[in-house]
């Protein structure tokens, strides 16, 4: 692990407004993550932990401060640039595995592939291989119906993996698992987390984040304690 950031949110603050209602999701937000760690994000619910994993995947934008991913400015980027650079830079792994029913796993594996416009022989390779990495290249020709809670996910954790992403982002991603599946999922971030993978995953399970190199609790809004993982 090197000590350059990879992430960088700067007094970062989440406001959402309704006719009669201000919602403060996040407050003065200071966090920073580094290329190769592993950060869970813990916390009650409502604190803003989901809010800040969709500020971090470039699916939400702060209402104020900045954040700077690789070195990117984000709050000047164009929705194309926004979508690019989410593509390119990005992994997502959630907790409702978000398959696409008619797809097989192959196709739904390769997905984030053909928004690049890869080639198809080379998506078909690196698709193969991230399905390898899972143990399901057995089930490339099925459809998420066939597959098992446990199976769908591991389908999911490919496709997250298929784009090489510098930043994977998990929220809860062994919430609709039993306890042996989500142990299973846990082994496989771990795996990717000493490849070299950057991870930052929001749950709720201690003994889950415990495995983290580092962990961050969020409270109403704020990052109320940042501590290495025992």
């Amino acid at each position: 692990m090197t000590s350059e950031p990879l992430l960088e949110l700067t007094d970062v603050a989440k406001v959402y407004l309704t006719e009669t209602v201000e919602t403060r999701a996040l407050r003065e937000v200071h966090f920073e993550v580094k290329r190769g760690e592993w950060v869970a994000i813990v916390g009650p619910s409502g604190s803003g932990k989901s809010t800040l994993l969709s500020i971090l995947g470039l699916l939400d934008t702060p209402t104020r401060g900045s954040y700077l991913l690789a070195g990117v400015s984000t709050e000047t980027l164009t929705s194309r640039e926004r979508a690019r650079l989410r593509n390119r830079s990005i992994g997502f792994i959630f907790q409702t595995f978000n398959l696409i029913g008619e797809l097989t796993v192959e196709d739904n594996v390769g997905l984030p592939l053909g928004y690049r416009g890869m080639p198809a022989n080379e998506r078909k390779e690196r698709v193969r291989e991230a399905l390898a990495a899972v143990e399901m290249s057995h089930r490339l020709a099925h459809y998420p119906a066939q597959l098992s809670g446990g199976q769908q996910q591991r389908v999911a954790v490919a496709r997250a993996i298929v784009g090489k992403p510098e930043l994977l982002l998990a929220d809860e991603p062994t919430g609709n698992l039993d306890s042996a599946n989500g142990a299973a999922v846990m082994d496989l971030l771990e795996q990717l987390h000493a490849a070299g993978c950057t991870v930052c995953m929001v749950t709720h399970d201690t003994s889950f984040a415990k495995r983290a190199t580092r962990v961050t609790s969020v409270f109403d809004g704020r990052v109320v304690e940042d501590r290495r993982a025992s």
